[in-house]
């Protein structure tokens, strides 16, 4: 006999069906925001070319990276800052400071929508004429099996705020109501923060969100936002990308982002940078082993520490730091650069003009031995350091192998030693050098190498079964 249900047995089961749709709509969501499951690979255009990229420019590089470095794992192509602003032709100028007129508005005018919403300047990015954004720049990055990113400011433009330009879902709140006009980036004047506890804040990060959603943007870099740490408008900018139903990877800057800060970073962001800005010089490659130390056993699927852009290839073309060059690291010094990266498991941001690229830098960029320990190395730590010599390691899944990273700190040739049995090799062990793509041998208790003045060497050790 089957019963029939009493009202309020009714009540429940619609109840908890509708408790079983919205659960499974949130995972739906929550799924769709599960990106960076291993450190983003791509390219930046800061490096080369300041704030002062053109449309052209990124599609020679993302036609670079989609004919050379694609079949390797590389697939962001990332348009950094001030793309709302008018460059003068052969500009160099990083950092344009706004100045204001005696009605209070700003020079120069940023493009900007009706909402407050900055926009990619036409003269620099053509197919933006007419409001249409970024969309066509991210269809043609998508068209070559990449994926778009750009870079944004923290918070609201401050001509936004003059002009009290209204908040788009959020009725009769506008730019100015939102402001918070004492957060202030101390280095660039174009952006006040955003008082998040204000009706309409997390509206207005909800609807840059959706705008960049509709362009097709996979990656956004939020500047001005880890040093100092701004925790409220952090959340503000994952509950606008969970709001927006798109994957989007999350990355901060500049560091130092605060250790203390390790557990919520790694909750609502999807890298974060370790330091300030990294450019090419062997004492900042010290410096950023120092970063990383600290850092050590934080990152993971989703969340990784981040060693800022890789000085490889021909930089500053337009600013933004010191003449039109080549990376000023010598080759061994790049080695020592790339393979502390990947096993670091840093995010891998190419920094130089890929088409320019010599030999040696593409190289660096397409040895599929290496980028697998970028990729799924296990837990990396670091073994030792000291003033002549450091060693990190990694586990390799599903294997009893590990990965291992050799520098020489000397500024002169030496000879580096590897103690296996301090790593837990009891045995014998084969070496395989992955720059050189070849066995070295099988070794037992030490390996030792002779390592260029600066340079590095990385290798697979796979133990003998007895």
């Amino acid at each position: 006999m089957v019963r029939i249900p009493t009202m309020v047995n009714k009540i429940k089961l619609i109840l908890s069906f509708l408790a079983l749709v919205a659960f499974i709509a949130g995972s739906q969501v929550a799924s769709a925001q599960q990106v960076a499951a291993t450190p983003p690979m791509g390219w930046n255009s800061y490096n080369c070319f300041g704030s002062a990229v053109h449309e052209s420019e990124v599609k020679a590089n993302a036609q670079y990276m989609a004919k050379n470095l694609k079949p390797f794992g590389w697939q962001y192509v990332v348009v950094d800052f001030l793309w709302s602003y008018d460059n003068p032709p052969g500009s160099h100028i990083g950092n344009p400071f706004q100045k204001r007129l005696e009605d209070g508005s700003y020079i120069p005018w940023l493009t900007m929508d009706k909402w407050g919403r900055l926009l990619p300047q036409p003269n620099k990015f053509p197919s933006a004429l007419g409001g249409k954004g970024f969309k066509s720049l991210g269809d043609y990055v998508h068209s070559l099996g990449l994926k778009f990113g750009i870079h944004v400011m923290r918070g609201i433009p401050r001509q936004a705020v003059w002009a009290k330009s209204p908040v788009l879902g959020a009725k009769g709140i506008t730019a100015d109501m939102i402001a918070d006009t004492s957060s202030k980036c101390e280095w660039m004047n174009h952006m006040y923060g955003l008082d998040m506890s204000k009706p309409g804040a997390q509206e207005y990060l909800n609807s840059i969100l959706d705008l960049y959603a509709s362009w097709g943007v996979d990656f956004i870099k939020v500047d001005d936002i880890s040093r100092p740490y701004h925790t409220a408008e952090i959340e503000g900018y994952h509950k606008a990308i969970v709001h927006c139903k798109r994957p989007v990877v999350l990355s901060i800057s500049p560091g130092e982002t605060p250790v203390k800060e390790a557990a919520h970073v790694a909750r609502y962001a999807n890298q974060w940078r370790m330091a300030d800005d990294f450019w090419d010089s062997w004492q900042e490659l010290l410096n950023m082993f120092a970063y990383a130390r600290k850092w050590q056993g934080t990152g993971g699927p989703g969340h990784w520490p981040d060693c800022d852009m890789l000085q490889i290839g021909k930089l500053s073309k337009r600013g933004p730091v010191g003449p039109e060059r080549y990376s000023k690291f010598t080759d061994d010094e790049l080695l020592s650069h790339m393979t502390f990266w990947c096993i670091f498991r840093s995010p891998l941001m190419m920094g130089g003009n890929m088409p320019e690229n010599r030999p040696f830098d593409l190289k660096l960029l397409n040895n599929p031995e290496v980028l697998a320990i970028n990729q799924r190395g296990i837990n990396p730590k670091e073994l030792y350091h000291n003033n002549e010599s450091m060693v990190w390691y990694s586990a390799m899944p599903g294997s009893k192998d590990m990965y291992v990273a050799v520098f020489n700190l000397k500024d002169a040739n030496a000879e580096v030693s590897l103690d296996l049995a301090a790593m837990g090799f009891n045995g014998r062990v084969t070496v395989r050098d992955l720059w050189a793509r070849q066995n070295k041998g099988t070794y037992q208790n030490t390996y030792q190498q002779k390592i260029n003045a600066h340079g590095a060497a990385l290798y697979r050790l796979s133990p003998i079964k007895q």
